[in-house]
């Protein structure tokens, strides 16, 4: 307890990072207050049968990554999902688009046109979302919760789109500045603070339905948060989890100084991709939810029904698959062997019995291949856990929390926060978080 105050005043004396993490929690609270404000012309009293529509399910799923602001018609309802959406879409065209390809190799400037490509596209997305979300709103609570007028026409309906457009992409401006001036990334902290908005209430509802089990339900309690802290404890794993691969430097003598003759070594994460092969997942399977226009069961195909259903064994398996596909994609765009081969000829360096240059490309990449595989089969696992939780009859609310989505999330997240911020102690020459090591986030140290 000693350690952690001083860890703390070690962390306000360092005026930057001070400086950094109140911008940082200053940000959020502005996106927390937004998801309470609800849109102009509709009654805020009335929204109990959105709410209850929220309350489980797959649209419980979005109403968090949204922070609540699904169930309460808030001007960020959309939240930041529509963004992630055409991340995937942009990141796709550059592998299959050779002009793509071109931006990302011209380095600064080409982020930039990349980032403009990617607002564009967001915009774009919305404007097909919120009219669904409207419809949707339309559907589920009374007449006399549309203020505008008696009839609520096509003008309500643009006044509203132009309003949820601007408040995801007020929502995405957010993110950038918390990315830029705060500690953290911004967009992966916006949606974990929506998500562990709702832990408190998961954990007392959970609480009070074990209550009310006469036989032994303060037990299962026990032992649902031990199993908990246990899926906790494997995530972190999953995050941290490392394959060194040892280089050896031959020795080089330059003027009266020598370089090189030691043995150092390459960390190759077992997840590299981090949580982002499941966000990306996730939002492709919130689609299907767009495309039915968010009717009930019973106006929907098959195929939809399938894809809606979250306790369905095709709904998981699909979801399973597309974890691992992107789990390989992702690694294929953040892991370059080719480079890190270059790198190490370039500065001497070599793998014992293996000849530099395309071997060592080959090496490198088969065993990012055998490594990426037993992670990405781990990550699907471990996405799709909350569905057995709630085969299991725990609360649909504290179930989503067994894994998933939003548990890897809430671990990568903070774990990547917690490594900058452990970055600034020892550049001030002050001590870690962790007496045992380095802190180990997605993108490594």
């Amino acid at each position: 307890m000693k350690s952690f105050i001083q860890t703390l005043k070690n962390i306000w004396k360092i005026e930057e990072l001070r400086t950094r993490i109140l911008y940082t929690l200053g940000i959020l609270l502005v996106y927390r207050l937004c998801t309470f404000v609800t849109m102009p012309g509709i009654d805020p009293n009335l929204l109990k049968g959105l709410q209850d529509q929220t309350a489980g399910g797959i649209l419980s799923l979005l109403d968090m990554f949204s922070g609540g602001a699904f169930s309460n018609a808030s001007i960020v309802a959309l939240g930041i999902m529509p963004y992630i959406s055409a991340s995937i879409v942009v990141q796709l065209l550059g592998i299959a688009l050779p002009y793509f390809q071109k931006m990302q190799r011209e380095g600064e400037s080409g982020r930039r046109k990349i980032n403009q490509i990617t607002r564009f596209l967001t915009i774009l997305i919305l404007i097909l979302q919120a009219p669904t979300y409207l419809l949707n709103l339309q559907t589920q609570i009374p007449e006399g919760a549309f203020l505008l007028g008696d009839n609520y026409g096509w003008w309500d309906k643009v006044f509203h789109t132009c309003i949820l457009t601007s408040g995801t992409m007020f929502v995405m401006w957010l993110g950038e500045r918390i990315t830029d001036k705060g500690i953290g990334n911004g967009i992966s902290l916006i949606i974990m603070v929506g998500i562990i908005a709702r832990l408190p209430m998961s954990l007392v509802q959970e609480f009070g339905r074990r209550l009310e089990n006469t036989g032994g339900g303060l037990v299962v309690l026990l032992v649902e948060i031990v199993i908990w802290l246990l899926v906790i404890a494997i995530s972190i794993l999953l995050v941290q989890g490392t394959r060194k691969i040892p280089v050896q430097y031959a020795k080089r003598i330059v003027g009266n100084k020598q370089y090189g003759g030691v043995r150092q070594y390459i960390p190759l994460k077992v997840n590299a991709a981090g949580v982002m092969p499941i966000i990306f997942a996730q939002a492709l399977m919130f689609i299907p939810i767009t495309i039915a226009g968010f009717t009930t069961d019973g106006d929907l195909g098959g195929f939809l029904m399938a894809m809606t259903n979250h306790l369905g064994f095709w709904y998981n398996l699909i979801f399973a698959l597309l974890i691992i596909i992107f789990t390989y994609f992702y690694t294929a765009v953040t892991i370059n062997p080719t480079q890190m081969a270059e790198d190490m000829k370039r500065n001497g360096g070599f793998i014992a019995g293996v000849k530099p240059g395309k071997k060592t490309i080959e090496y490198l990449d088969s065993i990012m291949s055998r490594i990426t595989l037993p992670g990405s089969l781990f990550l699907a696992f471990v996405a799709i856990l909350p569905t057995f939780a709630m085969l299991l009859k725990i609360g649909d609310q504290f179930s989503q929390f067994f894994g998933g989505t939003t548990l890897l999330i809430m671990v990568g997240v903070v774990l990547d926060t917690l490594q900058q911020v452990e970055s600034h102690l020892l550049m001030r020459h002050y001590d870690g978080l962790m007496k045992s090591g380095r802190i180990k986030g997605r993108s490594g140290n």
